[in-house]
């Protein structure tokens, strides 16, 4: 009786050990396919960089759009060239100093 109950014993033991090898194999190549997966996804960069970081989309747009309406303006409204080109020159030199004034969030 007692042989049996060993016999049994083992062959639950022979079968657990290969149904953890099996998942031990599984689990290793999912590891193996997330690290391939990850290192040939392109990581994408959480914090904005540079001069328009502080900036929201829409109010980067709002400055985009508001510049080319300025442009358009310039451009229909003024008859000389040499004027035209001054003028949207000044606009761009002057266009950072408008945007801080205007969208400043430190006060």
């Amino acid at each position: 009786m007692s042989k049996e109950r060993a016999r049994r014993r083992a062959a639950r033991e022979a079968e657990a050990a290969r149904e953890r090898g099996v998942r031990e194999r599984q689990a290793a190549r999912r590891a193996r396919r997330r690290a391939l997966v990850r290192r040939l996804t392109p990581s994408l960069r959480r914090r904005r960089t540079g001069r328009l970081s502080r900036h929201s989309r829409g109010e980067r747009a709002a400055i985009v759009l508001l510049t080319l309406v300025a442009m358009i303006l310039i451009w229909s409204f003024v008859g000389d060239l040499a004027l035209r080109i001054a003028l949207v020159v000044l606009l761009l030199l002057v266009l950072p100093a408008i945007v801080v004034i205007a969208l400043d969030r430190r006060t």
